[in-house]
């Protein structure tokens, strides 16, 4: 999209849904924070973290002693040394407010009834986001991009997250006016006016993806984490065994809390509008709270809803796991051709046992193995041999050993092979004169690939990744193609040609 174009779409927008209202000035939460001045924005030290310091900041528990050291406020609700009660609401909020304070830079205020959500699992979402987008794109990861949160609760912690990690902007929106105006208040005391644009969805029955009415042509991403429950008899029901949501949870409102069909309602509303939007989401993106909801949901991608039901249809699934109890899901379709990484299209779900819901497609293959020492050659050898194929394109990187090609036609058959044999010959077939026919090639859609060599202490291997399509049998075939090119590496033998 055309960047100053989309620059004003971000505008308000009088015909579209309302813009957020503001908390009356009576609420004492609204106010700054304790020892938080309304000019002091996003801490300076969080805009130089990088990507590796995010992916593996809660790769360990928390240190609750370590923490209360660092935030008196924690301290003053750390009952014993190492020991925080979950049972109570106030606890609860402070260690999220202490993390995102410490761990983002970011501070917030809640109101005692609305939700307060545990920040690990839905920096587990934004990694998996960022996992996602980078990969699905050819693109330099880390750039500006656009995104839609659905259902952004008091915090509005999902845009806040985004914001701090990447140069991202986002529309958020919520039902509840109360919710609204306290992500307003926590926007505006890090100094995010200008990147979230809060807007308020008026009835249920709202559309959930309103582009039109918010005046938007397109964003990159749409995300939400729904209701969990179906009706408030369920939540009653829930609330005395396992499966109910975290502790924390238990001070959310009605309305935060459940909707018609639950999480599995509500994300198949978005799949049925997604069906009449297609592209003009990169990527339609949900965390779920029951792995039983993934399956029904992946079973309509797979099935009725025609997504995925195609051979290669573009899905990814995910699994979010946080300490020793807590688990969530995700499930992201796109109507795009870019295919995301394997980490972002299985995670660790890949080793689960389903009986009922297919795992998607595979989109990486370790074609050949390398022998310690034979990287070099193994590189060279697959530049030289990229290179010789007829592709629309092929960009290799020598110093990280990979490349990038493209091609609307499978380049490397015996048959391609013998058609261009005999066009040098000028001996074309009538059969090779209709199918050289320049309109009709062009309708073919472009297949996009990742060779590389990956190399280890032990030895390595070259590796193919499916970057673009939705024809897995040329994936498939271009694999076969390099293991066979590449079959005396992995015996030490050299490279073969």
């Amino acid at each position: 999209m055309d960047r100053e174009n989309k620059k004003r779409k971000w505008e308000g927008n009088d015909d579209g849904p309302s813009a957020c209202p503001q908390p009356p000035a009576s609420e004492d939460a609204a106010q700054e924070p304790s020892g938080t001045k309304g000019d002091d924005r996003i801490a300076p030290k969080s805009q130089s973290r990088d990507d590796t310091y995010y992916k593996n900041l809660y790769a360990f528990e928390v240190n609750f002693d370590q923490l209360a050291v660092e935030d008196s406020a924690f301290a003053a609700v750390l009952k014993k040394p190492g020991q925080l009660d979950f049972t109570d609401p106030v606890s609860v909020v402070q260690l999220t407010k202490s993390t995102l304070k410490r761990d983002f830079g970011l501070h917030i205020e809640l109101p005692a009834d609305r939700l307060c959500p545990p920040v690990h699992n839905r920096h587990n979402y934004i990694l998996w986001l960022k996992e996602l987008l980078d990969s699905s794109s050819y693109d330099k990861p880390g750039g500006r991009l656009s995104g839609l949160d659905i259902g952004t609760g008091a915090s509005c912690i999902y845009p806040l997250l985004g914001c701090t990690q990447r140069p991202w902007e986002f529309i958020a929106t919520d039902l509840d006016e109360k919710s609204l105006a306290w992500a307003a208040e926590n926007v505006k005391r890090n100094g995010l006016e200008h990147r979230i644009r809060l807007v308020r969805r008026h009835r249920p029955t709202d559309p959930l993806i309103p582009l039109d009415e918010l005046g938007v042509d397109a964003v990159d991403f749409v995300m939400t984490n729904p209701p969990f429950y179906e009706s408030p008899d369920e939540l009653r029901h829930l609330a005395g065994n396992k499966a109910r949501p975290p502790p924390s949870a238990c001070t959310g409102a009605p309305v935060e809390m459940v909707c018609d069909g639950g999480e599995v309602g509500f994300v198949g509303r978005m799949l049925d509008e997604s069906l009449a939007l297609r592209g003009r989401a990169r990527w339609y993106t949900a965390m779920l709270g029951k792995l039983s909801s993934l399956e029904v949901l992946v079973g309509r991608l797979r099935g009725g809803a025609g997504v995925a039901a195609a051979r290669g249809g573009n899905y990814a699934v995910a699994e979010f796991v946080q300490g020793a109890r807590t688990r969530r899901w995700a499930v992201a379709w796109t109507f795009g051709p870019m295919r995301p990484s394997q980490a972002a299209a299985r995670g660790s779900v890949a080793e689960l046992k389903w009986n009922k819901v297919p795992l998607p497609v595979e989109v990486e293959a370790e074609v050949a193995a390398v022998a310690v020492g034979d990287a070099g050659a193994a590189a060279e050898f697959l530049d030289g041999l990229m290179r010789s194929l007829d592709l629309e394109s092929w960009d290799w990187d020598g110093r990280a050993l990979r490349g990038v090609g493209r091609t609307r036609q499978n380049v490397w058959s015996r048959l391609w092979r013998r058609k261009q044999a005999r066009k040098m010959a000028g001996k074309l077939t009538d059969a090779d004169v209709a199918d050289a026919d320049a309109g009709k090639e062009a309708e073919l859609p472009m297949f996009g690939f990742e060779v590389s060599v990956v190399v280890g202490l032990g030895g390595g291997f070259v590796l193919c990744r499916w970057r673009e399509g939705h024809d897995q049998g040329i994936f498939t075939s271009i694999c076969g193609f390099l293991k066979t090119k590449l079959e005396g590496i992995g015996k030490g033998a050299g490279v073969v040609s």
